[in-house]
């Protein structure tokens, strides 16, 4: 039986070496339940984070006192249609015990999974989280029935206050297997004559085909029936022990709604975008980087160091050039990483947690679903986008969670070819905000006009069709700013902590070719392209050296030169469009492979400069 490598069933492998003689205990949960705050409180300050043997996907793992605690992918069945949840399977099966988290504003959804992890066979505690917004909707859930209903120990908590995290410690060492449906126990004992287990039987009579292959046995085709009373289960369960005493719409509700209405949808989504582009490419790019970079860097730190290593080092050395000078290591490299880089990446990811957080990510995929199938894409596709315009690495990773190789090649061309990382949006952005609305409803235009017609062209080009949108929406919720905060310095940090060589790179680069000559060779070589066919001052040239080491450094790069509001919108355009940087390069032949890797870099040199010398003519 042939099945995919990248979902290989992994007997008793976890993340990292097992510890011998410790209870795994394991978090399991729908995706947005909270199972962060539960692994953080149970584990303390021991965490190790590893990616599982055989897969790109992190997992999070760490102590709690004799026990192993793992951390698993947020799914909504125990499955294997992707790489998270082949790896949340083969973690769930080797578990000893089970801490499920459910939201409990959305029990008819969540009690799914409990319910199938209570169908393995396996010792389970319920932990209903989210139970201040049950209260606050005017929702009642019989707890006490549930845990009749279940056969397992349920506990209402709100993981944000720690309300219920002690019980919920208590209870794991008291963790029992629930009620099963008869019929199914039946079909269970027949097949352990075959599996060692209630939990693989249970994969093997739902067509698990990694778990069927591993006892060589051919999957069971019961699936949909499994499932269906599975579902019918669950609805019951649901009406008997939630009742929503108010008989009220709540407002987050009604918002939740138009957010996917697209009468109202698209108003909400330019809003958001609007008010992005005021904070980040405004308020951030202007006032905060003015104060960051000008003021700080230029006008204290760089003297400062200039003074410190000229003391050493002779400003006109080849290594004082290379530390202090134009593209030194120690001056323009810190200036851009701290002054420039740093409060950008800052707005961007606090706004990404903002969205996250609230619940409306889900729905911005939901009403962009008929547009991303235009491109061959579903709406699902939106959030690599979204991660995109963070890092351009870490959306193409993500096009992981699509469904199809095609769609994954659409949204990985899409991703390298035209969207602006973070760094680079904020750069970009504070040279509009000095050209005027006009440019700068230009550039964008023509921006989207590449991207609509790549996605069209590849969508015409590639076999296959999109797979329709599958995704669920977790409620409408005011985000907590602990949890934003915590999310926007995290993300930063390792932003900030992968990006930091690169430009340091960069920067080495660019000096050793300005003290060698070489920079003013490829000025020169590329003048016919620059001067003649781009309209723009050869230096931008230089831009495009570090372009190639990071996207984000070319387009500060640009910030030095002296342009015309034109040339600054056709260099912008260039920059944008220009090939990925050096580490989104390597994930490129990671994720793609080398001929799809190498289409996209060429394509992206020829897009480029091929669609700034169409916009310059026009223009000048």
């Amino acid at each position: 039986m042939k099945v995919r490598d990248s979902c290989h069933f992994h007997p008793r492998q976890t993340a990292g070496e097992p510890t011998e003689g410790m209870k795994k205990i394991v978090l399991a949960g729908n995706p947005n339940v909270g199972k962060s705050g539960f692994f953080g409180y149970l584990t303390g300050l021991y965490v190790d984070v590893s990616n599982y043997p055989g897969t790109t996907v992190e997992i999070s793992r760490g102590r709690m006192d004799n026990g192993e605690v793992l951390d698993t992918p947020g799914i909504y069945g125990v499955s294997s249609f992707n790489d998270e949840e082949c790896v949340a399977r083969d973690i769930i099966l080797e578990a000893d015990v089970i801490l499920n988290i459910a939201d409990a504003t959305h029990l008819e959804r969540d009690l799914f999974l409990t319910q199938q992890i209570i169908d393995m066979g396996k010792p389970v505690v319920v932990a209903l989280n989210f139970m201040d917004e049950v209260t606050k909707g005017g929702i009642q859930i019989d707890v006490d029935l549930l845990q009749d209903l279940l056969g397992v120990e349920v506990i209402p908590t709100t993981a944000v206050r720690e309300e219920g995290l002690d019980e919920i410690r208590e209870a794991l060492s008291r963790a029992r297997t629930g009620r099963q449906d008869p019929g199914l126990r039946t079909r269970l004992y027949q097949m352990l004559n075959v599996v060692g287990s209630q939990a693989e039987a249970l994969m093997v009579l739902e067509g698990d085909l990694y778990v069927s292959a591993r006892h060589g046995i051919s999957p069971g085709k019961e699936r949909d029936f499994l499932y269906m009373k599975r579902r019918e289960r669950v609805n019951d369960t649901v009406r008997h022990v939630v009742e929503n005493l108010s008989g009220k719409t709540h407002f987050r509700e009604r918002l939740g709604r138009a957010a996917i209405n697209p009468l109202t949808g698209i108003p909400i989504m330019a809003l958001m975008l609007y008010t992005m582009y005021k904070v980040i490419g405004v308020w951030v790019a202007g006032d905060i980087v003015g104060m960051t970079e000008e003021k700080i860097m230029q006008g204290i730190y760089e003297p400062w160091i200039q003074g410190l290593v000229s003391t050493v080092l002779s400003p006109e050395s080849p290594g004082g050039r290379i530390l202090i000078g134009e593209f030194g290591l120690l001056t323009m490299t810190v200036t851009y990483l701290l002054g420039l880089l740093f409060p950008l990446v800052m707005g961007f990811y606090f706004f990404l947690s903002l969205l996250e957080d609230s619940g409306y990510l889900p729905r911005l995929a939901t009403l962009v679903d008929r547009l991303m199938t235009s491109l061959g894409l579903n709406g699902r596709a939106i959030i690599p986008i979204i991660l995109g315009f963070g890092c351009v690495q870490l959306g193409t990773i993500t096009t992981r969670l699509l469904g199809t190789k095609r769609e994954k090649s659409i949204a990985t061309a899409l991703l390298n070819f035209a969207i602006p990382c973070s760094a680079q949006i904020g750069v970009i952005a504070g040279m509009l905000a000095a050209v005027g609305g006009g440019l700068t409803l230009l550039y964008v235009a023509v921006i989207f006009s590449v991207l609509a017609v790549l996605g069209t062209v590849l969508n015409r080009l590639l076999p296959g069709e999109s797979s329709p949108l599958l995704i669920a929406l977790p409620p409408m919720r005011l985000p907590r700013i602990d949890n934003v905060f915590r999310k926007t310095v995290t993300r930063s940090f390792f932003f900030m902590k992968e990006a930091y060589p690169w430009f340091f790179l960069g920067s080495l680069i660019v000096a050793v070719l300005q003290i060698t000559g070489g920079l003013e060779f490829w000025q020169g070589m590329l003048a016919p392209l620059t001067e003649g066919w781009l309209k723009i001052p050869r230096e931008a040239a230089t831009a495009f050296v570090m372009g190639m080491v990071r996207r984000d450094f070319g387009a500060a790069g640009l910030t030095n030169l002296v342009m015309s509001p034109i040339q600054v919108v056709i260099s912008l355009i260039v920059i944008t469009l220009f090939v990925p940087c050096i580490a989104s390069l390597m994930i490129l032949f990671k994720e793609r492979g080398t001929r799809e890797a190498l289409l996209i870099w060429g394509g992206s040199w020829v897009a480029a400069f091929l669609v700034g010398g169409v916009v310059a003519p026009i223009l000048l």
